[in-house]
């Protein structure tokens, strides 16, 4: 009996992982299927709202984009809650709260997921602080003159746009190159190679020429 309990249960607990490795390999696809329109309800809402919420605050502040969603979700929420008070009147119902499940709901984070994320957070972060330290103490020459380039192009580029119309071209750009890549992928292929031939060239002679 002891066996049939220790296998049972060891069963369970690989069937909830395997759920939760499927669950996040669900959303990791998802967000795949929504850059590359593989539902086009669900991405066009999604880039709608998100293209409408850049708009928003390039024309206005974040603190008047943030007061105005949370007054239209309160202006929601006040509305439905009179709404099925007034019905639960008429109709002489014991209904209860309208949001009841919602409001029992857990919303809680979780120490060990809220570890998790941080963890990993922090991993990104010391390899980035490690990486602009070799950069900017110039361990490697041709990176830091590389950095040196893309900074100096960006002083163009922050000259011409600012951070919200960035994210704006970027968000267009998420939503608008997958697909065409997919489509077009051999001959996009072919003009990359192309490209990354030629600059690996002009590196290849720029090292030549530098001293070490």
């Amino acid at each position: 009996m002891d066996s049939m309990t220790q296998s049972a249960q060891i069963s369970s607990s690989q069937g909830f992982a395997d759920g939760q490795n499927s669950a996040a390999k669900e959303s990791k696809l998802s967000v795949k299927d929504l850059i590359h329109w593989r539902d086009p309800k669900k991405s066009g809402v999604v880039f709608g709202l998100s293209l409408l919420m850049l708009l928003s605050l390039a024309a206005f502040s974040v603190i008047s984009v943030a007061s105005y969603l949370l007054l239209a979700l309160l202006i929601v929420t006040i509305s439905f809650r009179i709404y099925k008070s007034v019905l639960q009147a008429v109709q002489k119902s014991n209904d209860g709260h309208p949001f009841k499940m919602l409001i029992n709901k857990d919303v809680s984070i979780p120490p060990e997921t809220f570890r998790k994320h941080v963890d990993a957070s922090l991993t990104y972060i010391n390899r980035g602080l490690k990486q602009m330290s070799r950069l900017f103490l110039v361990e490697d020459l041709v990176d830091s003159l590389k950095l040196a380039v893309v900074m100096w192009l960006l002083t163009y580029v922050g000259a011409v746009f600012n951070g919200i119309t960035l994210l704006i071209l970027a968000d267009i750009l998420l939503f608008a190159v997958p697909p065409v890549y997919e489509k077009n992928k051999t001959q996009i292929d072919q003009y990359i190679d192309v490209v990354r031939t030629q600059v690996n060239a002009t590196v290849a002679k720029l090292q030549e020429k530098l001293p070490g």
